[in-house]
């Protein structure tokens, strides 16, 4: 095994490190939004109302998960991959065009989490708080940025690991 080899399994390890305990802590948001929906579906049911705000809960539980989710995915090469027209290119064309993809995905996750970085910055400014509940979501929106940027870091390293990779 040569260096870029040990530095490849490195980078591997630090990115698993990283994003597998985000995407088991989204799992468990999912699960406890699917909780809080069953006891709130058996409550109503048996006519003794409902869970307040459940759905605010529920919104920001899966909003937050999904962004857990996207570090690991792409950690993992997990995105959908279109390759029909490509089939026929080297593996190295194949590999700097996922680069490439990589790259505009990394910008785009970027821009996603300065926005929500400026629309948490609003809404905390502002006091914004849910309807039913009254929770503050400003800090749900911070969340979210920074789990946009860790996507961000995660696919520029993973664009990187792939520039890297010898033919």
């Amino acid at each position: 095994m040569n260096d870029n080899d040990t530095s490849g399994d490195e980078q591997r390890a630090v990115l698993a490190g990283i994003t597998r305990p985000l995407a088991i802590l989204g799992g468990l948001m999912v699960m406890a939004s699917a909780f809080v929906v069953m006891v709130s579906v058996a409550i109503r049911g048996s006519g003794l109302g409902a869970i307040g705000g459940d759905f605010e809960i529920v919104q920001m539980a899966t909003a937050l998960s999904v962004f857990c989710f996207l570090p690991y995915c792409q950690a993992r090469r997990g995105n959908i991959v279109v390759d029909t027209f490509t089939n026929w290119l080297p593996r190295r064309a194949r590999d700097l065009l996922d680069v490439l993809w990589d790259i505009v995905y990394a910008v785009m996750a970027g821009i996603i989490s300065l926005q929500l970085l400026r629309g948490a910055m609003d809404t905390i400014r502002s006091n914004t708080v849910s309807m039913v509940l009254g929770l503050p979501t400003g800090w749900a929106i911070g969340v979210a940025s920074v789990l946009a940027a860790i996507l961000c870091i995660v696919t520029l390293a993973t664009a990187w690991a792939m520039i890297r990779r010898k033919p």
